[in-house]
């Protein structure tokens, strides 16, 4: 039987690109010594045959300490499991499998950094976002972290497997005119022998641009770069890559530079792509995880059903650039490509790793598999990184490496990593290294935040619900709102009325506004002593909770596992057998014919704001103060569970915030901003008390007992008055 040394090498690859036949021979030996039951070598010893250690004091990378070991994928038999071996030969044996060896790709190209403002800042804090030296820090980072073999760089390689370097060219004008428009490429082209007052009167016509002779020979570089790591990629000359690239591309669009763009690099490497190899790579999924939309690339692809283009960005409703609506969850793709676009809008900065990966693993990943991709591209942007104030996001390193090491499970692998933002210039470094790390198979590390934000939590579900009808793989399914359909906070509030009225004989109190919602119709309601009944208890509460278990597919709620939880009908028993006069009013979150029916509720937000500040005014100048035998405030009672906790404004009455203080009772969640304070809480926010009961419903509860108290005393004591006012109305709020 033939030694292991004479096995056919069939299976290891022996191009340029791969372990070198030395390192095959050595790892053969190894294996030898396995498989006759010999001890195994030292990992120091194997290293140092290998030739691989150059600078064993440096530090090194897990990658690095671990590249060395032998995946043989199955042990190898000893010669002692076999015992009827014909005697004199070999013992059987198993061939170790070969080991990955194809290397991860990168591509840099000094040249792009030509690409520079006219007159650079004598200031150093004062350099454009779109600095040259983002790609030469991240490409530092790399070579100092030890994966890159580059001379120039006097630093070597930790790794026996450096990156693969992969060289940049021009793209060709038919390149780029997959995506631009001819008139675009020709102006570009020409901005390299305009005279510099010409190329500073042009960048003022454009959308947050700078150009300089050497913009085009950059872009076109930046573009080159591209392609050739996603053909390297696609060819399989490297198994994945990372192209360290500028200026950025995903604004750009068919006809014009925007957003520091000026070619979009992404969409015209994924045209090329599919153009040279359209059967092998017909499907292409671009993830942009750039903390801006990319618009651009939404273009590009908007009608095509070949191309996923998912997003996840800093939205604002519309006011973070590039501003408008064209990245909310509502534009999902046109004709064809009709749930081909995913938009994942954050609506605030200050989102996290955990709703990073929360969006990954509700959204991302389950329509990437779905999807089915034959090629990943990721549009990757770091300005949502820890430190970046462009973006006002917290996603670390760790995270980026995680994002990258779920999509290396797409496409058998085949990802390329396209630079496009991010601006400080640590914050790129790092997270780029941990990007690059995880593509050449070190696992990404820990990461300290699991639990995603609320706002994470309701925008990955809203983008379920919009993108379910498009998706087999996401649930729940069904409208959000079918034709014909009522808001239930409207039937409930006509409920509660007709339930007040038979009870407590309430009644309801027109608002005569023609601005004001309809939902208001029901909200205000009062019992008929309300104008001469001393003491008047008013509350303002929020909508009665609904909770319920909907259908996993449907989303539908049956209404007998559906129940409706209302503390504040105990509020208004307990006052009106005591005398008290009511007036009731609830705060709908949502007014119907004043948010749009169509459009994100989120963007209605300060309209719902003015018109309850509008109600409030109303109420008190129509029927609390204009009542004859009505006395005014002698107490504020209030619950916050979230919301911020504001402090009073000063007016013309002195010591107005004294006053305040000592008429208010807030009841505050334990878990609230507010106790983190380290200096003492003001006056003006009013007497407050810690509640160690969660939910507005349980802290109304909870406090009954408190609350009855504090208006058993309030409506038998006769308070001192403020200037020219009685006192004697109770004000209870629940936010």
């Amino acid at each position: 039987m033939q030694s292991i040394e004479d096995l056919e090498m069939r299976d290891v690859p022996t191009s340029s690109n791969t372990l070198s036949p030395l390192t095959v021979k050595d790892s053969l030996q190894f294996a030898k010594k396995i498989s006759n039951g010999l001890p195994q070598e030292p990992l120091s010893h194997i290293k140092k045959s290998l030739g691989a250690s150059r600078n064993n004091s440096r530090e090194t990378s897990v990658l690095a300490k671990e590249a060395n070991q032998l995946s043989l994928g199955s042990p190898l038999r000893s010669s002692s499991s076999s015992d009827n071996s014909p005697a004199g030969e070999d013992h059987a044996h198993t061939e170790p499998l070969p080991y990955y060896t194809k290397k991860t790709g990168l591509c840099y190209d000094a040249r792009m950094r030509f690409h520079t403002e006219l007159s650079p800042p004598k200031d150093r804090s004062d350099y454009h976002p779109e600095d040259p030296r983002r790609i030469l820090h991240i490409y530092r980072e790399l070579c100092e972290a030890g994966l890159v073999d580059d001379n120039n760089m006097a630093i070597p390689p930790i790794t026996p497997n450096p990156v693969y370097r992969i060289l940049a060219r021009a793209a060709k004008k038919t390149e780029v005119c997959l995506v631009h428009d001819d008139a675009h490429f020709e102006f570009i082209k020409s901005t390299s022998s305009m005279s510099d007052e010409e190329l500073g009167r042009r960048e003022k016509t454009f959308d947050s641009i700078y150009f300089h002779r050497q913009t085009y020979s950059a872009a076109l570089l930046s573009a080159g770069a591209a392609i050739e790591t996603c053909l390297a990629v696609a060819t399989g000359q490297v198994k994945n890559a990372i192209a360290v690239i500028r200026p950025p591309g995903h604004h750009a669009e068919c006809d014009t530079s925007r957003g520091f763009c000026h070619f979009d690099n992404v969409s015209i490497a994924t045209q090329v792509v599919r153009q040279k190899y359209p059967k092998q790579y017909r499907k292409v999924l671009i993830i942009d995880w750039d903390v801006h939309h990319g618009n651009g690339i939404q273009q590009a692809f908007e009608s095509d059903p070949n191309v996923l283009y998912i997003s996840i960005h800093v939205h604002e409703n519309g006011n973070f650039y590039p501003s408008g609506p064209y990245g909310d969850l509502y534009h999902c793709g046109v004709g064809a490509g009709i749930g081909k676009n995913i938009n994942i809008p954050w609506p605030t900065k200050g989102m996290g790793d955990a709703d990073y990966l929360f969006a990954f693993q509700h959204v991302i990943m389950p329509v990437a598999f779905d999807f089915n991709p034959d090629l990943v591209i990721i549009a990757a942007g770091f300005d949502a990184a820890v430190g970046d104030q462009l973006g006002g996001c917290f996603v670390t390193p760790a995270c980026y490496g995680h994002m990258t090491h779920m999509l290396m499970s797409l496409a058998d692998g085949k990802l390329v990593v396209c630079l496009e933002g991010g601006y400080n210039l640590q914050s790129i470094s790092k997270s780029a290294l941990a990007v690059t790390k995880t593509l050449m198979g070190e696992p990404p590390q820990r990461i300290a935040e699991t639990a995603a934000t609320r706002i994470g939590v309701e925008t990955v579900r809203k983008v379920v619900l919009q993108q379910s009808r498009y998706w087999r793989c996401l649930y729940p399914k069904g409208e959000i709102m079918m034709p014909g359909s009522e808001r239930m906070h409207d039937v409930i509030r006509a409920y509660q009325s007709k339930i007040l009225h038979d009870n407590h004989k309430m009644i309801n109190i027109w608002i005569f506004r023609e601005r004001v919602s309809r939902s208001f119709e029901y909200q205000v309601l009062a019992t008929k002593n309300y104008s001469t009944s001393i003491p008047l208890l008013v509350i303002f509460h929020d909508p009665p909770e609904v909770t319920g278990v909907p259908n996993a597919i449907t989303n539908q709620l049956d209404l007998h596992n559906t129940w409706l939880a209302d503390v504040s009908k105990s509020y208004i028993e307990w006052a009106v057998n005591h005398g008290f006069g009511v007036m009731d009013v609830n705060v709908p979150k949502f007014l119907t014919g004043i948010s749009d029916e169509e459009g994100d509720p989120d963007d209605e937000a300060l309209k719902v704001a003015e018109a309850i500040n509008e109600l409030a005014i109303y109420l008190y100048d129509n029927y609390i103060e204009s009542a004859p035998s009505l006395p005014q405030i002698a107490g504020v009672i209030g619950f916050v569970a979230e919301n911020p906790i504001r402090p009073v404004a000063e007016t013309f009455i002195t010591d107005f915030a004294k006053w305040y203080y000592k008429r208010s009772l807030l009841f505050v969640n334990h878990s609230h901003p507010v106790w983190e304070r380290d200096k003492k809480i003001s006056k003006k926010f009013g007497l407050l008390k810690r509640s160690h009961t969660d939910g507005l419903n349980g802290m109304l509860r909870a406090h009954k007992p408190d609350v009855e108290e504090f208006l058993a005393k309030r409506a038998g004591l006769r308070v001192e008055r403020l200037p020219e006012q009685d006192e004697d109305t109770i004000m209870v709020a629940g936010t």
